[in-house]
């Protein structure tokens, strides 16, 4: 415990960053995807060192997620959720997620299938004028595959 913290003060700011991370997600599967890039510092980043991406700065962000495909249908699972508190103003976690995802999706249920992903995020954050935001997100992926076609006629 930071002796600059008292117990509540670094349950509430796990808690908002715990909160924050899951946001993430809803905006990109239930939401407007550019929108993720409000939850960035004006700064941040968003890496897949594999991938070989890096998008750096609210507007950048902005426009990678905002490129999503119109017709893709995904959900993300988070789980295991890790943040360490390490002062007043920042923390880091480690969370694990799968996604489910099908392009041309034009509605209806589409028949479930191993995800097409499953890795890890490394995250930093810092508290900028009261709210916790990302300062850097790092995506591991030890499994992945491609992205599947949804079947033409989906159910009801």
């Amino acid at each position: 415990l930071d002796n600059r913290m008292d117990s509540l003060q670094w349950l509430l700011a796990e808690r908002a960053c715990e909160r924050l991370l899951v946001d993430f997600v809803h905006r990109l599967d239930l939401g407007e995807p550019a929108s993720v890039a409000e939850l960035f510092t004006e700064d941040g980043s968003w890496e897949w060192p594999e991938g070989g991406r890096l998008v750096e700065g609210r507007a950048a962000l902005r426009e990678y997620f905002g490129a999503r495909p119109a017709d893709r249908l995904s959900r993300r699972l988070m789980s295991n959720i890790l943040v360490t508190v390490t002062g007043p103003d920042t923390a880091t976690a480690v969370s694990y997620f799968s996604t489910h995802r099908v392009d041309g999706y034009t509605g209806g249920m589409v028949p479930a299938g191993p995800p097409v992903q499953v890795g890890h995020y490394s995250d930093t954050f810092r508290q900028v004028e009261g709210a916790w935001l990302l300062r850097t997100r790092v995506l591991f992926l030890p499994f992945g595959g491609p992205t599947p076609r949804a079947p033409h006629e989906a159910r009801a």
